[in-house]
């Protein structure tokens, strides 16, 4: 019988029970921290054993690479994190505090953006608007809205395009001339205008003015369109709050060039029909007293010569007047002459600049306002001058152009059609006589219908009276009138309360829009308002 022999069991010592028995507790405590169980297996490396190699920088890097590899693949696996949908970003307290809150107030806006923003409430203006929602058109919308409330002078277009098609690509580019080449259009060039365009514009504006007078191209300002031109005057003659006065019936458009941004005021020097709507001095003594009273400070006169939109000239006497008015008041006149050479009638057409000239007077306070928009037909171009004696609005002006500059491009082209003798002489012929033409046809047929108008003998509008057609004699009466023009006969006049009239019942009509062998149409409409208005009364 064999006897099974027991291993004898050495039994442990108390003190290395007790150190197995802290070690165990210490490994459990150990891996109950985050990361730590992944080193366990290592236990023997970490005591020692390995060297300092082995048993420090290994594990670690270990551990470390272990940890990344975890962490990226938790990321992976979970679709709610930031990395795998980076729209769903967290909203910080102090966002959801915020919005927490309720609606944020609409942002602001300058006071000029609020005003500007607004719908227009001058009749020239929203004439304009209707037409381009239903312009008139031969052939593709002849029911539409004729437009006869711009003065825009379509009467020799033919001309400017011939000109254009044969000399368009040399006066821009140029045939070997390094001003006309692509160095000399595509840099910048000076704000206020080249040399060459004051020096053709000079002469421009000399043989459209008479002859009688010559212009310093130095004392020039080139802007893009009268437009800025009066603008940047009433920047440099007055200051905000203070004011201009004008004689009225005056063209809408200064309301707007003179007081948005610079923020001057106009006040109305009322002309009646009895004097033809002729300016007086004693109308600008009235006016001037009566502004002073109420403490405004009147640092100029705006005047249109030939009238925009009478169309009366006024006489070397009169413009004398007004140079001692102004020297008497020490104010400012501001002329604009840019329907200079529109002209048609028997009246010679006289520049301040000629006034000026043949007597000793303050030349520091007169400024001329000039553009090629009217009397050359290049409305789009965008070409306006301000000439004037005065050396600190010169330098200011200057400065103020570089806000309303004309391209290069465009200037090389005026250059070169204004330089062209021939063609300005021919064309300074034919426009007169076309705006004589059409105006004395246009004028007879209203004439017929028993719509009389105002003497005239410059511009591309006729100043008609139907104070006749209106009920009740009032502003409410005109403007009714004017409804029935854009609903009844869809044409498009300026009404006169737009233009400051104190007489109700004048209208401003623009003849120079359409062409002769559209007369007829524009007069049969015109009737059908004049028998409604009979008809009613």
């Amino acid at each position: 019988m064999t006897q099974t022999q027991e291993k004898p069991t050495n039994p442990i010592p108390q003190p290395q029970k007790n150190q197995k028995k802290n070690q165990s507790q210490s490994q459990s405590s150990s891996s109950s921290r985050s990361g730590m169980k992944l080193i366990v297996p290592l236990q023997g490396v970490v005591q020692g054993r390995g060297g300092l190699l082995l048993g420090s920088l290994i594990p670690c890097a270990l551990f470390y690479f272990l940890q990344f590899y975890l962490k990226r693949r938790r990321s992976n696996h979970n679709p709610s994190s930031p990395s795998s949908s980076p729209t769903l970003l967290p909203r910080s307290s102090s966002r959801s505090n915020l919005s927490s809150r309720g609606s944020i107030s609409r942002v602001r806006v300058s006071k000029l953006a609020s005003i500007l923003s607004k719908p227009d409430d001058s009749l020239y203006y929203l004439g304009l608007d209707r037409v381009s929602q239903d312009p008139f058109h031969s052939l593709l919308n002849p029911n539409g809205i004729i437009q006869l409330g711009l003065s825009d002078n379509k009467l020799c277009l033919d001309l400017i395009e011939k000109w254009l098609v044969k000399n368009l690509e040399g006066s821009v580019m140029g045939n070997g001339d390094i001003n006309l080449s692509i160095n000399g259009i595509a840099p910048y060039q000076p704000f206020h205008g080249l040399n060459e365009l004051k020096i053709a514009l000079a002469d421009f504006m000399h043989q459209v003015m008479g002859g009688s007078v010559e212009f310093d191209p130095s004392n020039m300002v080139l802007t893009s369109g009268a437009t800025p031109a009066i603008e940047i005057l009433s920047f440099c003659l007055a200051d905000h709050g203070n004011a201009f006065l004008v004689p009225t019936p005056y063209y809408p458009g200064f309301d707007r060039d003179v007081r948005w941004r610079p923020g001057i005021d106009l006040i109305p020097v009322h002309c009646r029909s009895t004097d033809n709507f002729n300016l007086n001095i004693t109308a600008l003594e009235q006016a001037f007293s009566q502004a002073r009273k109420r403490g405004v400070k009147v640092r100029g006169i705006i005047i249109s010569n030939p009238s925009n939109p009478v169309g009366n000239i006024m006489t070397p006497d009169m413009l004398f007047s007004l140079l001692d008015f102004a020297e008497d008041k020490n104010i400012h006149i501001i002329a604009d002459e840019v329907f200079a050479g529109s002209t048609y009638g028997s009246e010679e057409f006289v520049s301040i600049a000629e006034v000026l000239d043949s007597e000793y007077v303050d030349k520091s306070r007169v400024h001329i306002i000039y553009g090629l928009s009217k009397d050359l037909s290049i409305a789009g171009f965008r070409v306006g001058v301000i000439y004037s004696y005065n050396k600190t609005v010169l330098d200011a002006a200057k400065k103020m152009s570089r806000f309303s500059s004309i391209s290069a491009p465009t200037q090389r082209l005026v250059t070169s059609m204004l330089s062209d003798t021939r063609f300005i002489q021919e064309y300074i012929e034919t426009n007169r006589n076309r705006i004589r033409q059409v105006r004395d046809e246009f004028v007879d047929s209203l004439t017929k219908l028993g719509i009389k108008c105002a003497k005239s003998s410059a511009g591309m509008f006729c100043w008609a009276d139907m104070s006749g057609l209106i009920k009740p004699y009032s502003e409410k009466g005109e403007l009714e009138l004017w409804e029935k023009f854009m609903t009844v006969a869809k044409i498009n006049i300026t009404p006169g309360s737009a233009c400051h009239c104190i007489e109700p019942g004048w209208f401003r009509i623009c003849f120079t829009t359409i062409s002769f062998e559209e007369i007829p149409l524009v007069i049969e409409r015109i009737r059908k308002v004049v028998e409604s208005c009979k008809s009613s009364n």
